[in-house]
């Protein structure tokens, strides 16, 4: 094999179409909070047939096949919307919050408002931007063998 890059995606070949511990998950996190998250995870779920999802972390975590693009976090008083290459995507309304290399999130709060659309197209982002990633990820695999 030529020279092969490492891979800069967070991986998670035990991803499935639907893990049993996120639903645990979700029943264990109820009221405000837990339909939040609910809300959310269920749109990451629904952007493709590609994509599956792990317990990470102890929190969901939506992935293009093993790759992680997003995930939900529920705290006390807010639930985080991340995204594992958030500092990649465009973000025109200015929801993402963070500092890290990679990672961005936004936090919900129950009673606050929210740019909904906005932070459907963020995940939408992210979701195409991760599947191009593993797509170029791939290729460039292939063209080392």
């Amino acid at each position: 094999m030529k020279n092969a890059k490492k891979t800069q995606l967070m991986r998670f070949p035990n991803a499935t179409v639907r893990d049993p511990r996120i639903e645990s998950w979700m029943l264990d996190h109820r009221g405000n909070l837990g339909a939040i998250a609910q809300h959310w995870f269920a749109f990451m779920r629904n952007r493709g047939d590609d994509v599956r999802e792990v317990l990470h972390d102890g929190h969901p975590t939506a992935c293009v096949g093993d790759a992680a693009f997003a995930y939900v976090n529920a705290f006390r008083d807010h639930v985080n919307v991340g995204f594992f290459r958030g500092a990649q995507i465009a973000d025109p309304a200015g929801l993402l919050e963070g500092t890290g290399k990679f990672m961005r999130h936004v936090k919900l709060r129950p009673g606050s408002p929210i740019d909904a659309s906005a932070l459907e197209a963020l995940v939408e982002a992210a979701h195409k931007d991760m599947l191009a990633r593993v797509e170029a990820e791939s290729e460039t695999i292939a063209t080392n063998l």
